[in-house]
């Protein structure tokens, strides 16, 4: 796991820049579960978790690191981060991002003054990546499989239990593993008691295969809302901690993530993106049991979604 002391020196470094995003009560999402506690990271900077990540590593890089620019490969919300870092820390980014991404995304990593360099092909997007970093020589900022962005991200989890001392359950959405790595080795560092429950796509589920298998394995990609959770592999340093700090994995639908986000709209007035969504989703469709009053935080981990695809969810249904 990334000891916890990396992962306080992290909160230092950018605690200037990052916001320290509301744990937020909201015994009225769920019935029975009256302890239930929202990680709003949809309130972060650049709307997601990804911000505390990125910023931490540009923040240690070597100014001739910083000066030959950044690089990286994302679906949206690391883009975004990444490109926000770049202009806190005075330097270039580029982004290879698929033909396919989100438009609220899009928009976001132009805002913040970056290049992207758009692939059509999601399955051969780091390969791409690593034809523009050879080409430009620039500092390749890893999505979720680097210790320093784990060590960022894991300052979601130090907050957790800053606040929330006695926390029973953290259950943390699944991508490439990043958050769940940073917020599993923080919760598990600091109350071992804990349970760490992590969430990923039922249709296209990456750490589970890859525990099987010892080791990461490509992993579907379903058409979803969701695309911060379809990443082409859970990382091998995700995988790892996953080994040791996660007690359980759960699976999630596309329709219970649509009922999460129509939800959390509605009993908590917050937005989601489909990722955001996934851990009040497996506990809404009851994937996650936990104790009465038990104090149960859920990552919502990001709120970047296109406003059409959002009132598309949020759009009456036929029964």
């Amino acid at each position: 796991m990334i000891p916890v002391s990396d992962i306080r020196l992290a909160a230092e470094r950018i605690r200037p820049y990052v916001v320290r995003t509301p744990l937020l009560p909201v015994p009225q999402l769920l019935d029975g579960m009256p302890g239930l506690r929202l990680k709003c990271e949809s309130m972060q900077r650049t709307g997601s978790f990804k911000a505390r990540g990125a910023l931490h590593r540009v923040l240690t890089l070597t100014p001739e690191e910083r000066e030959r620019g950044l690089c990286t490969v994302s679906a949206g919300n690391h883009a975004a981060a990444v490109a926000w870092a770049a202009r806190v820390a005075g330097c270039s980014a580029v982004v290879v991002m698929p033909d396919a991404a989100p438009q609220a995304k899009i928009d976001a990593v132009r805002a913040e003054g970056a290049e992207i360099v758009f692939h059509a092909d999601r399955t051969t997007l780091f390969d791409r990546l690593r034809e523009v970093q050879a080409e430009r020589g620039a500092t390749f900022v890893h999505p979720f499989d680097d210790a320093v962005v784990l060590a960022g991200a894991g300052t979601a989890g130090l907050e957790i239990l800053e606040d929330l001392p006695d926390v029973h359950t953290v259950v943390v959405p699944v991508g490439g593993g990043g958050l769940l790595g940073g917020v599993a080795s923080a919760v598990k560092g600091l109350r071992p008691e804990a349970r760490v429950v992590a969430v990923e796509l039922e249709a296209g589920p990456g750490l589970a295969p890859a525990l099987r298998a010892g080791k990461p394995v490509p992993a579907p990609r379903p058409a979803t809302l969701a695309d911060g959770m379809t990443p082409p592999f859970v990382g091998a340093l995700p995988l790892e901690i996953a080994r040791e700090a996660v007690d359980e994995i759960v699976g999630v639908t596309e329709d219970e993530i649509i009922a999460a986000m129509r939800r959390l709209v509605a009993g908590a007035r917050l937005v989601a993106e489909g990722a955001g969504a996934a851990a009040t989703a497996a506990l809404m469709a009851g994937k996650v049991r936990v104790p009465k009053d038990a104090h149960v935080v859920a990552l919502l981990s990001g709120g970047n979604v296109d406003a059409e695809k959002l009132a598309g969810v949020l759009a009456p249904r036929e029964t």
